[in-house]
């Protein structure tokens, strides 16, 4: 201190260093026209958007604030290349320098942004992004990989979330760089080393907030690979809400940080509890219920159910019943159909012409029996006929003739009887019929 007071001739405080500055810095740049890539962009309820300017060597804090904005005729993003007019300042309370900016162009998208929709777009082409790729998260994950830096907040975060979610969860942690040149590596070969060991249920993929070159590990197609192809579901919570990695794309579930993906990872053990509590209040009032409906309809089924024997007696009080029923119908139907005979066969024997069938069977069978003398005496009278006709029959008997003595003769050719000894000739042969028996001779 001796030696400043010796070359100066004064003694600074911070805050009189500071103005000085800043009353040089704004004096010799009161404008500016300045050129770059916006990053960190970002605008709180104020209204006022704060963002970083950068090219490939530098980065300078930048500020607009919510007048200036109202002129702009596009919303400034990460990652678009802009042109503006800006006057330099220093902010005091914390000695640093930035740009206010009071007008913005804009000329375009940066290099890496360029890059991350080029590659954005020739994965969404292959499927990668896909919702049929898409795996399902478990339930209650008995076990969670966590792929972040060992040291950043993100994992801080993620084990906070997760004692007060499920404490029961266990959590493993799996060291690497999330940014610089052998991240993607890193990241890529601890996703493939967990799907090899396939000890874990779920792998959350973090990392907290940045620029896009702090988060451009998360944008490559080497971790894009690592994610799609895991046989383990992945959620990745990768910078803040506004932030999107191509990752965030390929991942089965995104979450806006890594907080909220621990969140998503874990069932809140004390809601869960207070629903199982709340379930098994249900259904203890549901079985309490169902078992009196049932106590009380065994208690009527009971009530009604008779004993085998009343059955048996019921049955026989039937039985007996309708026996005295069928027996008393059969006597009254005998009764009737007597009453019935009894009726019609008076009612017959009034209409009946009974006198008149009596005088005529008389008179038939006196028909009858003059029938029968007059028949006799016919076959009587015939009788004698036959015998007088077959006495003269007899007596016309050709044989009769032949056992007196006598004999016909008759031509053998013609079997005429010769009666004229002229209608012969010579040599003629002639049947003669004797009594008993035949000759034939023949004529001389």
């Amino acid at each position: 201190m001796r030696s400043v007071k010796k070359n100066n001739g004064r003694i600074y405080t911070v805050a009189a260093l500071t103005r000085e500055l800043k009353d040089l810095l704004e004096n010799q740049y009161p404008f500016l026209w300045i050129s770059g890539e916006v990053s960190n962009y970002v605008t709180p309820a104020s209204g006022h958007s704060y963002f970083s300017l950068k090219d490939t060597h530098a980065v300078i804090s930048c500020v607009m604030f919510k007048n200036q904005k109202r002129r702009l005729e596009f919303t400034p993003e990460n990652g678009m290349k802009i042109t503006g007019m800006a006057r330099l300042s220093l902010y005091e309370p914390r000695g640093s320098y930035q740009l206010i900016f009071e007008h913005l162009e804009k000329e375009g998208h940066g290099d890496l942004q360029a890059a991350f929709e080029q590659l954005k777009a020739s994965l969404a082409a292959r499927g990668w992004f896909d919702a049929s790729h898409k795996k399902k998260l478990p339930f209650m994950p008995g076990k969670i990989c966590v792929v972040t830096s060992g040291t950043g907040a993100a994992v801080r975060d993620i084990i906070h979330v997760a004692k007060r979610r499920f404490p029961g969860c266990l959590l493993e942690i799996f060291p690497v760089k999330v940014q610089g040149d052998m991240a993607e590596h890193e990241i890529a070969q601890a996703l493939n080393i967990l799907n090899e060991l396939n000890r874990s249920d779920l792998i959350i993929l973090a990392r907290g907030g940045g620029s896009i070159e702090d988060l451009w590990a998360f944008n490559t197609e080497t971790v894009a690979k690592a994610v799609f192809e895991s046989q383990i579901s992945v959620i990745t919570g990768v910078g803040h809400e506004i932030d999107f990695t191509i990752v965030d794309f390929v991942a089965d579930v995104r979450a806006p940080t890594p907080s909220a993906a621990a969140e998503m990872a874990l069932p809140d053990q004390a809601a869960l509890l207070r629903q199982v509590m709340a379930n098994q209040t249900a259904l203890n009032q549901r079985m309490e219920n169902r078992l009196r409906v049932l106590t009380q309809r065994l208690q009527d089924l009971s009530a009604r159910l008779k004993s085998p024997a009343r059955v048996v007696d019921d049955f026989r009080f039937r039985i007996e019943e309708k026996e005295a029923s069928l027996h008393l119908a059969m006597k009254m139907r005998l009764s009737w159909d007597r009453e019935r005979l009894f009726w019609l066969r008076r009612t017959l024997d009034n209409t009946l012409p009974l006198p008149r069938i009596h005088e005529q069977a008389v008179y038939v069978r006196g028909l009858a029996a003059a029938l029968d003398q007059a028949m006799a005496k016919q076959t009587q009278g015939l009788r004698a006929r036959v015998r007088e006709l077959a006495a003269a029959l007899e007596s016309l008997n050709p044989k009769s003739v032949l056992d007196r003595g006598y004999s016909i003769a008759r031509q053998v050719a013609t079997g005429r009887v010769i009666v004229d000894a002229k209608t012969v000739a010579r040599d003629d042969r002639v049947e003669i019929i004797l009594s008993k028996g035949r000759l034939v001779t023949r004529v001389e």
